[in-house]
């Protein structure tokens, strides 16, 4: 890593940086859970499934899987000390969870080694105690200390101060399950019709194939070329990631039920084109005959050889077959292009993001070329 980087706060040496933890009240003590442990890693799941986000009504609240969290916090050389928790002293319940990942990140015309923060969660009978500030502290410690003085995050609700600011769209698949759950309604369209759901079925309905030739998933022998494609596609973009072949293969690489990658071959074995998305449930709180909504999100997509329409047809072809209730889309990179003509609804949720230590002119969401888990 870096040793010096110019960044707002000045010239800045490992040597200044604090050595010691940040002190906290005796009740609690700092936790370096291991993910990679069984029980470690139940304890964070169980933490973010009952305390993480939640949308404005309580309805919804992210339910990370196990194996998840495993691909989001362990991409190639991770460092398990950016990982970060508060437990209770007396019981080792973990109370308070950040984690930091290395990234490699394009900020204009530099080119950054950074800390990706996330999933910074505190437990809701604890949130008074200002433990989500000593988090950050501490979290930003621990990454200095490695010589890392930027960092990029995002976060649904508006802190000084975004660099940008995105919204989500939703792609409905399942909608009798979605209106079901309150996540969607019917459209005032079919509101008149005699039977508005089997209308609003009909206009959702996705074709039972794929319609680009040579589609298929994702394997290791295609690495070095995916990560040709989507080095020439990011670098178009102000922010954006800058990836190495075991970092393509970490965060491409079909994994069950986590993340989902299909490339387009031509006859000669060429790829051309590449769609990928990810897996993350929410729990729909109180809900006995539907617990549990299946969300895919749009992750990176390039298109050269067909319409990018088409390809993310193609994407919402294989989330209904592989029973998603709906399709998630950022309108960053060219993601506008396709959202109306492919029947996405605007959300009520926004993301921002964020740099720390680093000054970046605002840019629009086309602008953004990172997606964030």
């Amino acid at each position: 890593y870096q040793r010096r980087v110019h960044g707002i706060e000045g010239e800045r040496v490992v040597e200044e940086v604090q050595k010691e933890p940040y002190k906290i009240p005796d009740a609690y003590e700092w936790f370096t859970p291991d993910v990679l442990n069984k029980d470690d890693l139940d304890s964070v799941y169980h933490l973010l499934a009952e305390h993480y986000v939640e949308d404005d009504d309580s309805v919804f609240r992210f339910n990370y899987p196990r194996e998840f969290l495993i691909w989001a916090l362990t991409p190639p050389d991770w460092i398990p000390d950016w990982h970060v928790g508060i437990r209770i002293k007396s019981s080792g319940k973990i109370v308070g969870f950040i984690a930091g990942i290395p990234a490699h990140i394009k900020a204009r015309e530099a080119e950054l080694r950074m800390t990706e923060i996330n999933f910074l969660c505190v437990h809701k009978n604890v949130r008074s105690k200002r433990i989500a500030p000593v988090l950050i502290k501490e979290v930003t410690r621990r990454v200095n200390l490695t010589g890392v003085w930027q960092a990029v995050y995002t976060a649904g609700i508006v802190l000084p101060r975004p660099i940008a600011k995105c919204q989500y769209w939703h792609r409905s698949l399942n909608p009798q399950k979605l209106i079901n759950i309150g996540f969607s309604r019917i459209p005032p369209l079919f509101e008149k019709f005699q039977r508005p759901m089997e209308a609003t079925k009909r206009h959702y309905a996705v074709p039972a194939q794929t319609a680009t030739p040579g589609l298929r998933p994702m394997i290791e022998q295609d690495v070095p070329q995916v990560k040709e494609l989507m080095t020439t596609y990011l670098r178009q973009f102000p922010l954006s990631p800058i990836l190495n072949e075991n970092e393509v293969k970490h965060w491409f690489l079909p994994r069950e039920g986590v993340i989902d990658s299909f490339v387009v071959a031509d006859d000669n074995g060429k790829i051309t084109d590449f769609l990928s998305f990810y897996t993350l449930p929410s729990t729909v709180i109180g809900n006995t005959k539907y617990p549990l909504l299946k969300a895919a999100y749009s992750y990176y997509n390039v298109a050269t050889t067909v319409p990018l329409t088409q390809l993310i047809l193609d994407a919402l072809v294989l989330a209904k077959q592989k029973d998603f209730d709906v399709f998630n889309a950022l309108d960053v990179m060219h993601n506008k292009s396709f959202l109306k003509d492919l029947k996405f609804g605007m959300g009520d949720g926004h993301l921002q993001y964020y740099l720390f230590n680093w000054r970046f002119a605002d840019i629009e969401p086309e602008g953004v070329g990172l997606v964030m888990l």
